[in-house]
């Protein structure tokens, strides 16, 4: 059984052999062509196109995003750069400003009494008749007006030659002001004089800080100069009753301080009841008070502050700084980028050639 076995398998090995060199008629492969698709040649050459192309043109695309992207971010940082150059521009110029133009700070300080001022008074011709202290704002009833009276006024004559020209000799009558000012304390002085020999008739008058400041200098002449050249002066008019209401305004500047008056009068005419004889010499009326307890006092302020523009500019030069490290990195990073770029496209010719 066995041997039959095998010299069948034997003879079918053979038989495949032999089959070796037999060739197939024709038609015998017909059918089993039909049944497959053939590839177009087209197909074949398009796919292996896309795979060369896909890869060059996908690198292409994303380096021109990275460098688009590069230079907006250097032109961003050029932008914060310039704005940056600026604004330490105007901190220096905001400084510098501010430094030399002080700005002006006003305060009241209120006082319980103020310093005697110094009444100084150009009377001319006029002759002072009467000089009392009242207080709250009352003024007894005129007994006698017109008629030297009693009175209860510190007061100086100083001579003394003008302090614009030195030819004009000038006669002042130097009262010491009121100082109480919680209980309104107030001076009422009386002159008078001869209107028929002026056209005009007017007494002048100058207010300054101290009158003790009079009565402590050495030479009360070039003291009143000076006080003439340095303060305003004022005027009341005769036939009226002139109410100076005073405030002290206290300045101090960037070396000295100086002391100024504001005032305050109101005009009341006086009804002259006197014969028609006396009316002749014409009366003027004033009266000193201070305004009320507070005391202006202005001072220059310099609102420069350095240390916030130090640290302006420590911010400045720090972003500065930045800038220019991130400049010196996005060169760096772009000269690398264009010399892998020339070494890839290199290495592609190279394969294809």
């Amino acid at each position: 059984m066995l041997g039959k076995g095998k010299s069948r398998s034997y003879e079918e090995f053979k038989d495949d052999d032999d089959d070796e060199g037999y060739t197939p008629p024709a038609g015998f492969f017909d059918d089993a062509i039909e049944g497959m698709e053939p590839e177009e040649p087209n197909s074949i050459i398009s796919q292996e196109d896309d795979l060369s192309s896909n890869g060059p043109a996908r690198r292409f695309s994303k380096t021109c995003l990275k460098n688009f992207f590069t230079v907006v971010l250097i032109f961003v940082y050029l932008l914060l750069t310039g704005v940056a150059v600026f604004l330490a521009y105007q901190t220096i110029s905001d400084f510098l400003e501010k430094l030399n133009h002080p700005v002006t700070s006003v305060t009241y300080k209120e006082v319980e009494s103020f310093s005697h001022p110094g009444i100084a008074l150009y009377p001319g011709k006029a002759r002072l008749l009467s000089c009392r202290h009242h207080y709250h704002d009352y003024i007894p009833p005129l007994v006698d007006p017109g008629k030297p009276q009693k009175g209860d006024c510190v007061i100086k004559d100083v001579t003394y030659f003008g302090p614009f020209s030195n030819l004009t000799e000038r006669r002042a009558v130097v009262v010491r002001g009121p100082s109480d000012v919680r209980n309104k304390e107030l001076i009422f002085m009386q002159f008078s004089h001869n209107e028929t020999e002026e056209d005009f008739s007017a007494i002048t008058y100058m207010l300054f800080a101290k009158f003790s400041d009079l009565n402590e200098s050495k030479n009360q002449s070039d003291f009143m100069r000076e006080c003439e050249r340095n303060y305003s002066t004022w005027t009341f008019s005769g036939g009226f009753r002139t109410w100076v209401k005073m405030s002290l305004v206290r300045t101090s500047g960037k070396s000295d301080e100086s002391v100024e008056f504001r005032q305050e009068s109101a005009v009341v005419k006086f009804n002259d009841k006197r014969p028609e004889s006396e009316q002749t010499n014409q009366l003027f009326f004033a009266v000193f008070e201070w305004r009320d307890p507070f005391m202006q006092e202005i001072k220059l302020i310099v609102t420069a502050n350095p240390w916030n523009s130090v640290a302006i500019l420590c911010g400045v030069f720090m972003a500065l700084f930045k800038a220019a490290n991130f400049a010196k990195l996005t060169i760096q990073w772009i000269i690398r980028m264009r010399k892998r770029h020339l070494r890839n496209k290199a290495r592609e010719l190279n394969q294809v050639t």
